[in-house]
């Protein structure tokens, strides 16, 4: 359905320390950087996309908005949101941990970044 998700940011070396602690506790790859000075992220498929925003004026955050980023297992999501806020992101809502759903049993973190985008990491139990 997503050939992609972009967030815009407002101090893009900021942004990559962050993303790039972020993506490495998954496994992936620190981002690379266009002539454009947006950063990119390939992992698991997907693309992942920080940029300063194009008309110039300052980045602002999705208020309602929420990227989810799958994860492997519990373990791999709590590296994640220790990587994050580590590197700048800020811990919200309830601490990682087992919620119950609509679709059953998730495994959630959640973060926002330096520039406020908030982001989720997710795993989703298996039924027993």
């Amino acid at each position: 359905m997503f050939s992609h998700v972009m967030v815009g940011s407002n101090d893009i070396a900021r942004s990559k320390k962050f993303y790039d602690a972020l993506f490495g506790a998954l496994g992936g790859k620190p981002g690379s950087q266009d002539a454009k000075g947006r950063l990119i992220y390939v992992y698991n498929g997907g693309l992942f996309l920080v940029s300063p925003p194009i008309d110039g004026k300052p980045a602002t955050h999705a208020n309602g908005g929420t990227i989810g980023i799958t994860m492997a297992n519990p373990a791999q999501a709590d590296a994640w949101h220790k990587a994050g806020v580590e590197n700048g992101g800020t811990a919200i809502e309830d601490p990682p941990g087992v919620r119950q759903g609509g679709a059953g049993a998730m495994y959630l973190a959640y973060l926002r970044d330096p520039d406020g985008n908030k982001l989720c990491g997710l795993h989703r139990i298996p039924a027993a």
